[in-house]
């Protein structure tokens, strides 16, 4: 389509009228940024000035920001809590919106091993809508012909519940994927999927998985680019075709859909679109039939211009393995939002992975940041180029002054916006997937574990630390264990070594025992014994490198390949979780 020179943006030449829109959109908002941010925060506290939190502040009917970070605390979610509960439990009455909470949105980060609740309304849908209808507009200004194929992206749905008032309680994608926003989407030839929504909101994850990778292979000469939300679940995909690419081939080939996919919308779906390719099925068994599955992504699908993944933050640890399965295609990360609202975009989408910055969108919330190792909230346009900061943020739906718990990296400007890299979550120890586990976690889980070795052996654990193995599809957690054998004649047997790896699973949140039980993206928890001594070992490594004698602590959890290849070196033996753990959708009462 001929664009309007007159419609053309700072950040190149828009590839239709719509994208023009779009990219205005962006220019206006991030030149504007404080004075976006002052009449956003004045809005949200006018609106929500009766509200019972509010309230108790005695703002006053003041909208300044002067007042609204003189009165009202920086808070975490334990903060929030019971209000939150009282919500979940019913209470219709105005406590953190004036609008009604329709929802609540399961953070991945977990209080009490549970996830946590963040409430939302139902205009929040309209925020979030409006930061995708902004991505492809960016995109195009750097991969063009977007609009003449498709997307092969593996979406899915999570388990859910309801609270006790009947409010549902969902992960952020689940809520939008079975909205109206994403299922009634108005066509455009810039964002045309090969998976069918059918299959995308089939909550049983293998039907799910099936049918989407099926539609990916029967319009393989279509897909211009591939993507899952996160790199770990792209590389779930490859390995689900690794392990069924036989019955894909015989699928294709008959013309039938294989009996274990029993969803009737499915079935229905599919009915329309899978016809017999014998030609196709034997291209499948050919390429998958090797053990060499390097560049697989680009041997099947050869018109792939780029992976639309997150690979920032714990996510960056699958990039190498990415690498191998693409050949080396781009790997773009578009977007940066959480359970909390949605923060930005990234304005240069092909950028190197450990490149990627975030612009944040001023019109999304209200945005503060706290200085690594201080107090005091700046706002969004006063951050400093080069220093860290956590993000803090107050939301129409009724967060106040709340930590995020992101650390980011100011990296520069647009106009007066700032870009940010994402540097880590706060406090987060272990990560393979949407999973979290900190210290204290780890700690608890290691303590309950090494109660069944003293009750039947009389043995603990002299030290630990632990490693997120991305090696192995789908990763999983490693813990070395160095033990202390009271009686050589009581060693841990196997049983009771997996035993203890089921232990330190059962210990762990919510959010990993789903992981392991209902998304399959989480492999058995791992123990390495490693011979006595090895701990010193590792101390004197770390001392030869500069580490202070009176200063050093054994790491909770490593990465640096030296120290994990010294590990290695020393094991005696491994022991893997035997079981599932126990995990259900619905939540704990407190």
């Amino acid at each position: 389509m001929a664009v309007d020179s007159n419609l053309s943006s700072p950040l190149g030449p828009p590839a239709c009228e719509k994208d023009a829109k779009a990219l205005r959109f962006i220019e206006e908002m991030t030149r504007n940024a404080d004075t976006v941010q002052e009449n956003l925060l004045a809005e949200i506290l006018a609106r929500n000035a009766n509200t019972e939190y509010l309230r108790r502040f005695k703002l006053g009917g003041a909208t300044d920001r002067d007042t609204f970070k003189t009165k009202i605390p920086v808070i975490t979610y334990e903060d929030l809590q019971p209000e939150i509960q009282r919500i979940a439990d019913g209470d219709r009455s105005p406590i953190l919106s004036s609008h009604p909470i329709s929802e609540f949105l399961t953070s991945s980060g977990t209080s009490a091993g549970e996830r946590k609740l963040m409430p939302t309304i139902r205009e929040e849908l309209d925020r979030r809508q409006l930061l995708y209808s902004l991505l492809m507009p960016v995109m195009n200004l750097y991969v063009p012909g977007l609009d003449k194929g498709k997307g092969m992206y593996f979406l899915f749905v999570k388990s859910e519940t309801k609270t006790p008032a009947g409010l549902p309680a969902r992960p952020v994608l689940t809520s939008y994927y079975k909205s109206e926003h994403f299922r009634s989407r108005p066509y455009d030839p810039y964002n045309v999927y090969t998976s069918p929504n059918e299959a995308i909101l089939c909550p049983d994850s293998f039907q799910s998985m099936y049918t989407q990778m099926l539609c990916g292979l029967l319009d393989r000469l279509s897909v211009l680019r591939v993507g899952a939300v996160f790199a770990s679940g792209l590389l779930r995909a490859i390995r689900f075709l690794q392990l069924h690419w036989s019955r894909f081939a015989h699928d294709i080939e008959l013309g039938c859909l294989d009996s274990e996919i029993t969803d009737p919308s499915i079935r229905q779906c599919m009915s329309g679109i899978l016809k017999p390719d014998p030609v196709l099925a034997e291209f499948i068994r050919r390429e998958c039939k090797s053990d060499n599955w390097e560049r697989i992504i680009t041997r099947i699908w050869p018109n792939t211009k780029y992976l639309d993944v997150i690979v920032t933050g714990a996510m960056a640890q699958y990039i190498p393995t990415l690498e191998y399965y693409s050949g080396g295609l781009p790997m773009a990360c578009t977007m940066y939002a959480s359970s909390e609202c949605y923060f930005g975009l990234n304005l240069n989408p092909m950028s190197k992975p450990s490149e990627v910055s975030y612009t944040i969108m001023p019109n999304m919330a209200y945005f503060e940041f706290i200085p690594l190792g201080g107090t005091k909230a700046v706002e969004l346009v006063d951050v400093k180029i080069g220093k860290e900061y956590e993000l803090v943020v107050t939301t129409y739906a009724g967060l106040c002054r709340y930590r995020v718990g992101d650390i980011l990296r100011v990296t520069g400007f647009h106009n007066s916006a700032p870009q940010f890299h994402f540097v880590r979550r706060k406090n987060v120890l272990l990560s393979i997937d949407s999973d979290k586990t900190d210290e204290s976690e780890l700690q608890k889980a290691v303590e309950n574990a090494s109660k069944i070795l003293h009750e039947e052996c009389g043995s603990r654990v002299a030290e630990y630390t632990s490693y997120a193995d991305t090696s192995t599809i789908p990763g999983h957690y490693v813990l070395y264990w160095e033990l202390l054998v009271r009686d050589e004649a009581r060693q841990p047997s196997h049983e009771t070594l997996t035993r203890c790896c089921l232990e330190m699973e059962e210990s762990l949140n919510s959010v990993y025992r789903q992981s392991r039980v209902a998304d399959n993206s989480v492999g058995p928890l791992e123990i390495r014994v490693v011979r006595n001594g090895t701990f010193e070992e590792l101390m004197d490594y770390a001392i030869s490198r500069g580490a202070s004698i009176n200063q050093y602590k054994v790491p909770r959890c490593v990465n640096f390949t030296p120290i994990v290849e010294l590990l290695d070196s020393r094991v005696v033996s491994a022991h893997f979780s035997p079981s599932l753990p126990h995990w259900t959708p619905e939540r704990r009462r407190r």
